[in-house]
């Protein structure tokens, strides 16, 4: 059976019928993981993200699907079954101990497996940011979580009482208890920037991959400026709740504008990396794509 029609155009109907097994494979093991994905952590605000990371990997690959189905079929079943069989046992321990860890991180290298049976490895040379993106989809251990979270809010909530008291604020700190006037505030999990900053390193990543600017060292430097940005942002944001609870009382700054303020964060966050941008693009010049 041939890939290419009498006009010698890929028929992409023809490709999904010789793969049709491992679709329906692939299909019986990402189903239950989405489900239990779509019932579970998907529905709380830290995961809330997961859905839009898994849309933006099938969008990804499906960009690619033409430049995949071209190619000419040089399968690579040693490399594939190497990388297949482990992960399948991976997902069978995820999945049997509710590891979500393995589960989802089981699918990385069965893609790759795949890819390596159906085009070889040139298959996985065009799908690689595709394949990395789904590390997005794998939520951190909660001790990892935890660590980094309470390293963070020490820091976030440091650098904004120091700042509000250079400026003659009545601010005070004890651990990630700031006081100010009469008031007390909490800087809570969801104010350590956590999951802003992964959440814009994963669309950092995809900004940088989709402008693909011909400079690699500007790519790695607003790849490496976004967690900074999404840390100065976070601090902004505690800063601004401790001003409004300050002069308006603590109603205001648990109400509207504590949640505003999240989105406000990464409105800010985002905006900032996109004028870093601007600023290297005018220190690194595009060149021309040869014709």
């Amino acid at each position: 059976m041939h890939l290419a029609n009498q006009n010698g155009q890929f028929n992409l109907a023809v490709f999904f019928q010789q793969n049709l097994l491992i679709l329906f494979g692939v299909l019986a093991l990402a189903i239950p993981t989405i489900m239990t994905l779509a019932s579970g952590i998907w529905q709380s605000d830290d995961q809330a993200h997961g859905p839009i990371i898994f849309g933006i990997v099938i969008w990804l690959f499906w960009q690619l699907k033409d430049q995949i189905i071209q190619l000419e079929t040089k399968p690579s079943l040693a490399a594939a079954y190497v990388l297949i069989i482990p992960a399948l046992l991976l997902y069978v321990l995820g999945r049997s101990q509710a590891i979500l860890m393995f589960e989802i991180g089981a699918f990385i290298p069965l893609v790759c497996g795949l890819l390596l049976i159906s085009k070889g490895w040139r298959a996985i040379t065009i799908a690689w940011f595709a394949i990395i993106f789904m590390l997005f989809l794998i939520p951190l251990p909660g001790s990892v979580v935890d660590a980094l979270t309470g390293a963070l809010k020490g820091q976030v909530s440091h650098i904004a009482e120091v700042l509000l008291y250079a400026v003659g604020y009545p601010v005070a700190r004890s651990g990630v208890m700031i006081t100010v006037g009469q008031y007390q505030l909490l800087v809570a999990d969801a104010c350590s920037g956590m999951h802003s900053m992964f959440s814009l390193l994963a669309v950092g990543s995809l900004y940088v991959y989709i402008t693909d600017h011909s400079s690699k060292l500007r790519n790695a430097l607003l790849i490496l400026a976004i967690i900074p940005i999404a840390f100065a942002a976070n601090i902004i944001r505690v800063m601004t709740l401790i001003l409004v609870t300050y002069h308006f009382g603590d109603a205001a700054g648990q109400g509207f504008v504590h949640d505003f303020a999240g989105i406000a964060l990464f409105a800010i966050a985002l905006l900032s990396m996109f004028a870093l941008d601007k600023v290297l693009g005018l220190m690194f010049r595009e060149k021309k794509a040869r014709k």
